[in-house]
């Protein structure tokens, strides 16, 4: 495991020009409104996990479009609120899991909602159906899916989810809307980010080697996980560039986060093959509000793992009244 991208003073210097619709922000809002318009009353129904330090219910929620998905909300047992909030994004090709697998956040004290993630859960379980599953064209996995323009477009989906979960979590009467935090890495890094941009009442948002960040440059140099996805699909689509491109622009969390006003707390590692650093350091700079970084120089995609859940546990309960 050696470096594969830029030097780690290279990174902190590293602020690439990104092109960005002039419609970008319409494109946003109206997209938004139409979820919220559809929308319909969460379901939640009590799930038996065995554990007797969390209470844990099956969520379903609107999404894009009014469309179901599904999530596991973990309460502290006998919390009486209002409790601050984590909502947790899933890395890419995993699905929310079993009931009892992630419960760090409640046992600290937090109201915790997985999102699961639509039309994925090939490695972990999953249960949300992606509504476009026959849009055309593309290697397997979802990065290209209906790339061919913004509102065919996969994360069009799923960002919108991403910001439908968090206010569902917001609106929750156990839940103080002022403490809601979301988190997440690799791909929940990347719609931790668009949540952070698309959501002005954010406690503050924990992305951890994101995800969908300066994707023209993650094309050309990531050599493993999704990114080759679209390289593959230019090698086939190769009149496609410039389309596809446009289209990604609308999804880019280094564009998002020029918007983020939420206090953040990145992580990234400098052998990350995956999710190169030179991509997410892109997203840090050009997040506005404001920030702090760890950085793992000798770690691959897996970054600062458990040591990167102390980080978050400390910098979270500071901003959530929790700290001792």
């Amino acid at each position: 495991m050696t470096l594969s991208d830029l030097t780690l003073q290279e990174c902190l210097e590293y602020r690439p020009e990104l092109p960005e619709p002039d419609d970008f922000d319409t494109f946003w809002s109206a997209t938004l409104a139409e979820a919220t318009k559809a929308a319909a009353a969460p379901e939640l129904r009590p799930v038996d996990t065995g554990l007797r330090q969390v209470d844990t219910f099956d969520v379903t929620f609107s999404g894009f479009a009014g469309e179901p998905v599904h999530g596991w909300l973990h309460l502290p047992a006998g919390a009486t609120g209002p409790l601050p909030g984590v909502v947790e994004y899933l890395g890419y090709s995993g699905g929310r899991g079993l009931a009892h697998e992630r419960t760090m956040w409640a046992v600290a004290g937090y109201a915790h909602l997985v999102m699961d993630s639509r039309g994925q859960g090939w490695t972990t379980v999953g249960g949300t159906p992606d509504h476009a599953d026959d849009v055309p064209g593309g290697p397997p996995g979802v990065l290209t899916r209906g790339v061919q323009s913004p509102e065919t477009y996969y994360y069009r989906r799923m960002f919108t989810d991403a910001v439908r979960c968090a206010e569902t979590l917001r609106d929750h009467p156990a839940i103080d809307p002022e403490r809601v935090f979301v988190a997440g890495g690799s791909q929940g890094g990347g719609l931790s980010l668009a949540a952070a941009g698309l959501v002005p009442w954010l406690a503050g948002a924990m992305p951890d080697v994101p995800f969908l960040c300066h994707y023209r440059r993650a094309a050309e140099i990531a050599d493993n996980g999704p990114y080759p996805e679209i390289t593959a699909y230019l090698h086939t689509y190769r009149d496609q560039v410039e389309t596809v491109f446009r289209t990604l622009s609308y999804f880019d969390g280094a564009i998002l986060a020029k918007r983020a006003a939420a206090p953040a707390l990145f992580s990234i590692a400098m052998m990350d093959r995956i999710c190169p650093p030179s991509t997410c350091f892109a997203a840090y700079h050009n997040y506005a509000g404001d920030k702090d970084l760890r950085v793992y120089e000798f770690n691959d995609h897996e970054g600062g793992g458990p040591y990167q859940q102390v980080e978050q546990l400390r910098w979270a309960a500071a901003r959530a009244g929790l700290a001792g």
